[in-house]
């Protein structure tokens, strides 16, 4: 099949999958990298309250993990004269056709952990700074020596970013052994328990410091399900972003530490931006609007736990 057939292909795939709006409301098209993963439902969720305040309309098309059907989705949300588009974790380099497509549309985009560059407006939800006082937190808990299963994803930029602010960090501790596995959209549980139990096969109780990081919470929670078949309470295990089964996780003793990141509101203020971005028009400068992540650890869940009750409901 060749790519022109391909692409038209994908296209009608993805105005298929695309629900109707009201021709009166301004639309918003939201592509997400994993529209059921926790956080880019919370995400979707902050988006979608921020729209029904402004009157807008809101689209979520699941890309799935793939940049073509990222940029497919933003080519079609162009096509329908969206009012704006917002792309969750895709990377601007990987998203460069869709940019394209809405900047000759006269459209905005903005990204949620997707960074600046090329035509983007805003980003918010940077993957590094929310992952810093997990990484912190791991490296001193190792006492800087050990063996490390990092779980990583490269296809996103904020995993992407995580990963190399950890190997930075790891600088600094030649004595902490890192293993690395790249886990896949869809199948990020089950990857996470598979590379585990091959990890686990080669560093049996008594191997020293060992622990196991994901470049979000759901990677490292199937790597509980791994830890927990084999009664293996010597490992110790971090995530970033703060999903519900990660903060009961930590409540239970399967995991260390998360950082939460309020996602809700990243999507809530982004799109409360957008008029402003439209407004402004060329005179808009691009910039980040971040919100600060909070590190939850069992010393802490509780009291977090009665700022947040809503985080595991």
């Amino acid at each position: 099949m060749n790519s022109r057939i391909k692409t038209l292909l994908m296209t009608a795939a993805i105005l298929a999958a695309m629900p109707a709006h009201a021709e009166d409301k301004p639309l918003i098209g939201l592509v997400s990298i994993a529209a059921t993963e926790a956080n880019n439902v919370r995400y979707i969720n902050g988006a979608k309250k921020a729209a029904e305040e402004l009157g807008y309309d809101v689209s979520v098309v699941d890309a799935a993990g793939s940049a073509d059907q990222a940029n497919a989705a933003i080519q079609n949300f162009a096509q329908r004269s969206a009012f704006a588009i917002v792309d969750l974790v895709f990377p601007a380099s990987s998203i460069g056709a869709g940019l394209d497509a809405a900047k000759q549309a006269n459209i905005p985009v903005v990204t949620w952990g997707g960074g600046l560059g090329l035509s983007v407006a805003a980003t918010n939800g940077s993957g590094a700074p929310i992952a810093e006082p997990v990484i912190k937190k791991m490296i001193d808990d190792m006492g800087g020596k050990g063996e490390l299963l990092a779980l990583t994803y490269r296809t996103g930029e904020v995993c992407r970013n995580r990963e190399t602010l950890m190997d930075k960090m790891l600088e600094s501790h030649a004595d902490i052994k890192v293993t690395k596995n790249e886990v896949r959209i869809p199948g990020y549980f089950e990857d996470g328990a598979q590379y585990a139990n091959a990890w686990l096969a080669s560093h049996p109780p008594g191997a020293g410091k060992l622990a196991i990081w994901g470049c979000w919470d759901d990677p490292a929670i199937g790597a509980i399900g791994s830890l927990r078949s084999q009664a293996r309470d010597d490992v110790m295990v971090y995530g970033v972003n703060g999903n519900a089964q990660a903060i009961e996780n930590i409540k239970n003793g399967h995991m260390i530490a998360t950082a939460w990141e309020d996602s809700y509101t990243e999507g809530y203020n982004m799109v409360k931006l957008l008029a402003d971005i439209k407004k402004a028009g060329a005179d808009w400068k691009p910039h980040a609007v971040e919100v600060p992540a909070v590190l939850i650890t069992r010393d802490t869940v509780e009291d977090f736990l009665k700022q947040h009750p809503d985080t595991v409901q």
